[in-house]
């Protein structure tokens, strides 16, 4: 019997992703039980160890999210389910991951806020091109600083600023500002390099 490509449990990328699914309520659950599993002491930081496991969790994660695309486009497994469950899933950690961060007063709220916002709006855009015909652009090199910046960040604000708080530098909330920074700029070059939507649609 031919296996189809399309099966979601068959194609290793569609695996990929459903794990990082599955690790969130995982993720979310080990950050905001009132937890107490002790401490870790790395690089003179003191660092929970339900901060240290979300961290691993969510590099994990972030590795999947990264080789399930390279893997899909290589071997041909593009599936829609892959298109949809793919950039969703990267979504739902990284909002997560904030939203705790803020409860923990890690970052601001307004700067998360801003985030969220972006990318609500950029996907909603995403969905306007597609519905109209259009191409949906790769990412650009500032989406690709911020979706960086962002990994590194998250990870650092989980492992409460590992490696920098020692010498005073609060190298973890530099890259959230970064990330935040990127985040803003990339969204609005993404809607200026799709202002023909909004300019076809006045036309109609």
């Amino acid at each position: 019997m031919k296996i189809l490509k399309e099966d979601l449990f068959v194609n290793l990328p569609n695996r990929l992703t459903i794990i990082r699914i599955f690790l969130i309520p995982v993720f979310l659950l080990l950050l905001v039980l009132p937890l107490n599993w002790g401490e870790v002491v790395w690089l003179g930081t003191s660092i929970p160890v339900t901060q240290v496991i979300g961290a691993v969790i969510f590099a994990a994660a972030s590795i999947t999210d990264f080789l399930d695309g390279q893997i899909a486009r290589r071997q041909h497994l593009v599936t829609n389910f892959g298109k949809f469950a793919d950039p969703l899933a990267d979504k739902m950690i990284v909002m997560t991951a904030f939203i705790v961060l803020v409860a923990m007063k890690a970052v601001p709220a307004w700067g998360v806020a801003i985030i969220v916002c972006r990318e609500l709006a950029v996907t909603g855009l995403r969905l306007i091109v597609v519905e109209t015909g259009g191409r949906v652009l790769a990412a650009a090199w500032p989406g690709k600083i911020k979706t960086a910046t962002q990994m590194v960040g998250i990870i650092l604000l989980l492992l409460n600023n590992i490696g920098f708080g020692t010498i005073h530098i609060p190298m973890a909330l530099i890259f959230f500002y970064v990330c935040l920074f990127f985040t803003i700029y990339s969204g609005i070059d993404y809607f200026v390099q799709n202002r023909q939507v909004f300019a076809d649609s006045s036309a109609e």
